[in-house]
């Protein structure tokens, strides 16, 4: 048979070729291409990089405009030049461009390369950039691949756009926690990808193999699909030289290392906390936020790219909310969307095109679209499962695998939501029995929380302040010195020292260096009765800053100047007792044998702080079981963890700032970021470039942001929660609704006692909540406000109040507390019960309302009458902005009267007043309402009636009504009806 010999000549000849193409392979690596890489310049040569410049020679043509373009972090610079002819490099050259490569090398081989960090990466492009714009004379289009574009993103930002034309990216994700390979829950790569920062890659890095062998594993199937082809073809040089660049770049040739320290801080960052996301990463010590970036942007997106999946890509929309954005989606891999015949067909044209077109050299791209961002469900990674299932499927046939990573990733989605429901049991956990552990003698405090955090995490940061950030470590460090100038000036455990600050990073030094000691803090408010508060607070000395150093030295005490930053110069007269501080070295203080740091016990004074009762300014005690109880509370309530950021307005000497914010953000492990004052400019700022994500409040504090019409914080702000006390119900409707989706955590604590209750459902505004768990039990005894005294039941015990019973909230006393108000015998013998100041009602479903303070009743014949279900059904106007209630005497009794604020453009009718008040019984309404200008607030935004009671009965005017009990409606206030008021009371309006 003729055709014999043709047959066995040919299997001899592909069997003889597949020999030599494969020991080719085998010494070389793979297949001699005659190829070469295109021509360039390495322009600049730094420790972080070398800076290529391709087709240097032709450079001098200053009309082309040029683009750099930014590597992965694992990944070779060759990555954009794997095929001359296809390569990114030659194409934007082609088409008028002037490319520019950043390469990072490999850490093996580079000096200091395996203690780079993620800052590193970035503050090399921000040098980058610079050096092209002198080079160049131009603005410039920074470009990056997956981790490169990352990198893209956050140095432009963090140079907020300066010089930078556009922006450009491939497969780079943004919301790195929608879409997670093989579907990974965002809980459980949290929690990884924090314990692989502090306990993995400290102490190892990745190498270029294991780089590679982990990219390869993400897809196995392609994996597998593509040494088979080349295996089979392996005959056929001609078939194989195309792609034979690629493959090799791919096999071995376009892999480097990881340094640690640089997969740590992407890991703690990008994975753990999302911060590109939520904002406020950090570069050095510098605050950076993705909502900063203000140039056009270009996102290419591959719709089966299972790396940089839609949904993480498109994440840049929501993160960006100030910038132009576009997308164009391609139907690739990750590596497809930048090597290979698509990326050659049409991701560099399209990158040609965009740059052009924003240079005003060419018309708009066809296939470029603005980028639209819709919050996806937690299934949903943008990839398609019927695009997955073709893809994987199309691979399966023609490798024939029978088991992939595809219907892994499908069912792997049906686990995801038990898993995520079980992350804030576990974050709570540990806090709640920390705190039932808690003894009297058990060593607990402020300054021993900051120190374990500190050991715990050093090189995470603890507070936020003037764009800068602060590590655990630098934290804790200047509290060591400071405690040693303390002790240096004659500071011992137990001394009462007052505090005396505004709220800066000192402050919150001083308050821990104090804790540290032992000693007790004197939280004195700079704008109050300095002289009462020092006497009430029994302080034997006080730390000022230089801004309050006059009004200290006028108390009398030793003062202990601290903080005030490096310029600062103090006028201190040369006889004076006052001491700076700053002028102590720590290295020259001996310690005393005494010293052993944060021996605060349970029950012993911490803090003592100061609120007006009843017109007088009273002190409270705080014991550190105190402080702990609200710090765990608050942490475990509002399911505080690391990833997030308390923002805290208020001043650090308001009990809830001490208390909870402060508390709740240490205890919870959270960042702390503090201002220096409430402006509603600042604010939208700094929510963003800090990555705000809880923001800490008090009373009517928020009514500042919410009806500036100059406030500008679009939908895309990171804030999850707003914690506080004592937020209006009208205000607390107005907040959700300004800054949805974002809920309100409102507490309630006692500032002696160990009473919290947090409505952390939040599903009725105004409500106070019930009691934390670990809080101590509480009961509401029956009262007569107007009396002052406990109502008894026949066997001479207090009697407590049912359900919407009015009465006195009670905290049982416990023996971690050194409580000097506590009642014995209240509703057993030998019981024991802390009185709050506050009456409340509890629902049939166990929820607690305040119904007022127990000074301000308002005394009337009727019985008393409560302000806060007043201030609450007025708040409930859209018309209203504040209100309060209280009591002034007419005839025989006290009439009440409720005055309130209008917002802007506003007004009130009698109409309106009945039908917001109709939910209250005739004698809980107030006898009189009126508008007026203005309500004074206190420094901690607490609206103030004590003026308002003291000017009387307000004038009659168009503006002020009274209620009629026959018309069940509110009338104008006349001279006459006024006249009868004042002689006989409530009983002029009865007839």
């Amino acid at each position: 048979m003729s055709w014999y010999p043709e047959v066995l000549n040919g299997s001899v000849r592909r069997v003889v070729a597949t020999a030599q193409n494969g020991l080719e392979v085998v010494r070389l690596g793979g297949l001699e291409t005659e190829a070469r890489p295109s021509e360039f310049r390495v322009v600049e040569r730094k420790p972080m990089y070398r800076l290529r410049r391709y087709f240097a020679d032709e450079a001098a043509d200053t009309s082309r405009p040029p683009v750099v373009l930014v590597p992965p972090m694992m990944m070779a610079a060759d990555v954009y030049d794997v095929a001359r002819d296809q390569g990114a490099v030659g194409m934007l050259h082609g088409m008028g461009l002037d490319p520019w490569v950043v390469d990072f090398g490999s850490p093996a081989t580079e000096d200091g390369g395996w203690g780079r960090t993620l800052a590193d990466h970035i503050l090399a492009i921000d040098e980058i950039v610079d050096a092209v714009h002198r080079h160049t004379g131009r603005d410039v289009h920074l470009a990056g691949y997956s981790q490169g574009g990352m990198f893209a993103y956050q140095a432009a930002a963090y140079r907020r756009c300066k010089n930078i034309a556009t922006l450009i990216t491939f497969g780079a994700p943004v919301d790195t926690l929608a879409a997670l390979p093989f579907g990974i829950p965002a809980g459980v790569a949290s929690r990884a990808a924090d314990f692989l920062a502090d306990h993995v890659f400290n102490r190892l890095a990745v190498t270029g193999w294991m780089a590679r062998t982990g990219f390869q594993l993400l897809d196995p199937v392609k994996t597998a699909k593509s040494r088979l082809e080349f295996l089979r073809q392996l005959h056929d040089r001609e078939a194989l030289l195309p792609r034979e660049q690629q493959r090799r770049f791919l096999a071995t040739d376009g892999w480097v290392a990881w340094s640690g320290p640089a997969v740590a801080d992407v890991l703690k960052q990008f994975i753990a906390h999302n911060r590109m996301m939520s904002g406020g990463f950090v570069i050095g010590d510098r605050l950076v936020s993705l909502a900063e970036l203000t140039c056009p942007i270009l996102a290419f997106v591959g719709e089966v790219d299972d790396i940089g999946q839609p949904v993480a890509v498109r994440g840049i929309r929501k993160a960006a909310p100030k910038a132009e954005i576009f997308e164009t989606t391609l139907r690739a891999g990750h590596f497809g969307l930048v090597v290979g015949s698509l990326a050659a067909s049409q991701t560099w044209p399209i990158t040609g095109e965009w740059v052009r077109w924003r240079d005003g050299l060419g018309p708009r791209p066809e296939s470029i679209e603005e980028m639209s961002y819709e919050d996806q469900p937690a299934t949903e990674t943008g990839v398609s499962v019927s695009d997955r299932l073709l893809h994987t499927g199309a691979s399966i046939a023609e490798v024939g695998v029978g088991v992939t990573k595809g219907v892994f990733d499908v069912t792997t989605q049906a686990v995801r939501g038990s898993r995520e429901l079980s992350a804030e049991a576990v974050r709570a956990l540990p806090r709640l029995v920390r705190l039932g552990q808690i003894q009297p003698h058990t060593t607990i405090s402020l300054g021993k929380l900051l120190a374990e955090a500190g050991s715990r995490s050093p090189k995470a940061e603890c507070f936020l302040f003037d764009d800068r950030a602060y590590t655990n470590e630098a934290v804790n460090t200047r509290i060591d010195n400071v405690v040693k100038g303390l002790i240096s000036t004659g500071v011992r455990p137990a001394s009462r020292v007052a505090v005396l600050m505004e709220t800066r990073p000192s402050a919150l030094t001083a308050i821990a260096a104090l804790s540290r000691i032992g000693a007790v803090v004197v939280l004195i408010p700079p704008a109050g009765d300095l002289e009462t508060a020092a006497r009430l607070g029994k302080a034997e000395m006080v730390i000022t800053d230089p801004d309050n150093l006059r009004a200290a030295e006028s108390l009398g005490l030793r003062v202990l100047v601290l903080g005030g930053g490096e310029s600062r110069v103090l006028d201190i007269e040369p006889d004076s007792e006052t001491i700076d501080l700053e002028r102590i070295d720590p290295s020259r203080v001996h310690m005393p044998a005494w010293y052993r740091p944060n021996p605060g016990r349970a029950n012993e004074l911490a803090f003592v702080l100061f609120g007006r009762f009843g017109g007088h300014l009273e002190a409270k005690h705080v014991t550190n079981h105190r402080w702990a109880l609200s710090a765990f509370g608050t942490a475990t309530a509002a399911n505080l963890g690391r990833g997030d950021t308390v923002y805290s307005v208020a001043p650090l000497y308001h009990s809830s700032v001490l208390l909870a914010t402060l508390g709740g953000a240490i205890a919870g492990g959270s960042r702390i970021a503090l201002t220096r004052g409430l402006d509603p400019e600042r604010f939208a700022t700094e929510v963003h470039r800090y990555g705000v994500t809880v923001v800490a409040y008090t009373w009517t504090m928020l009514r500042e942001l919410v009806d500036s019409p100059d406030f500008a914080l679009d939908a895309s702000h990171p804030i999850r929660l707003f914690v506080g006390s004592g937020m209006p119900q009208g205000l607390w409707l107005r907040t959700m609704k300004r800054f949805e989706p974002a809920q309100v955590l409102e507490f309630y604590a006692s500032t002696e006692g160990a009473v919290v209750l947090a409505n952390v459902s939040g599903a009725k505004p105004g409500a106070k909540g019930r009691p934390l768990p670990g809080s101590t039990p509480v009961r509401i005894a029956a009262y007569d406000p107007i009396a002052g005294t406990f109502l008894e039941d026949e066997r001479g015990l207090v009697r407590e109040c049912g359900v919407d019973e009015v009465g006195l909230l009670l905290g049982q006393a416990t023996g971690s507390e050194a409580i000097s108000g506590a009642v014995r015998g209240v509703f057993g013998a030998g019981d024991a019960w802390v009185p709050t100041e506050h009456l409340f009602r509890r629902d049939a479903d166990g929820d607690y309302w305040l119904m007022d303070e127990k000074n301000f009743v308002v005394r009337a014949l009727r019985g008393p009458v409560y302000g806060q279900p007043i201030v609450d059904a007025l708040g409930g106007l859209a018309q209203v902005d504040l209100a309060v209630v209280y009591g002034v005497p007419a005839g025989e009794e006290e009439v009440a009267v409720a005055a309130l604020t209008l917002r802007p453009g506003s007004s009130l009718t009698a109409v309106d007043l009945a039908d917001s008040l109709a939910e209250l019984a005739p004698g809980e309404r107030p006898d009189l309402v009126h508008v007026v200008p203005e309500i004074a607030i206190s420094n901690s935004y607490r609206p103030r009636r004590s003026a308002l009671a003291a000017a009387g009965l307000p004038a009659p005017s168009v503006r002020s009504w009274y209620y009629d009990p026959e018309k069940d409606g509110y009338r104008r206030l006349t001279r006459a009806v006024l006249t009868e008021l004042r002689a006989q009371g409530s009983r002029a309006l009865t007839g």
